[in-house]
């Protein structure tokens, strides 16, 4: 029996694959990155030293396989990563991809399987609810 149940709320496992690609903001056309650093199928996190906001929304073009093929979807911030903890690469977004195609997301996660995942910065948070199902049943 497990003493402590770890909660995993990601939907896709992202991926350490560092690729070229294009982040233009909506508002202005402004290219604000061009270099991811890991990508999942639900979205990417990109450096980037432009001030961005939870919410903004922003154009993503990349091609992540060997086939040449562009993925092009819109995103939107997830996250503004400020690159002061312990092990952070400087300054980023996490994007989530909003207009992804389902085929183009089903060839992308074909091609990130394999893809080792990235390192964990933290510590992964524990479901304490579920742990005291799971010792009361």
């Amino acid at each position: 029996m497990p003493l402590f149940v770890r909660k995993n709320e990601r939907r896709e496992v992202r991926r350490a694959i560092a690729m070229t690609c294009q982040i233009v903001r909506e508002r202005d056309f402004r290219l604000v990155a061009d270099k991811a650093l890991d990508v999942s199928p639900d979205g990417m996190l990109v450096a980037t030293d432009t001030e961005l906001e939870p919410g903004e929304n922003v154009f993503v073009s990349f091609r992540a396989t060997e086939l040449g093929i562009w993925f092009d979807t819109e995103a939107r911030v997830a996250r503004v990563v400020r690159g002061r903890r312990p092990g952070d690469k400087g300054r980023g977004i996490a994007l989530r991809f909003s207009t992804l195609p389902r085929v183009k997301r089903f060839i992308l996660r074909g091609h990130l399987r394999n893809v080792p995942p990235p390192v964990p910065r933290r510590a992964q948070r524990i479901d304490w609810a579920a742990t005291v199902r799971s010792i009361v049943t």
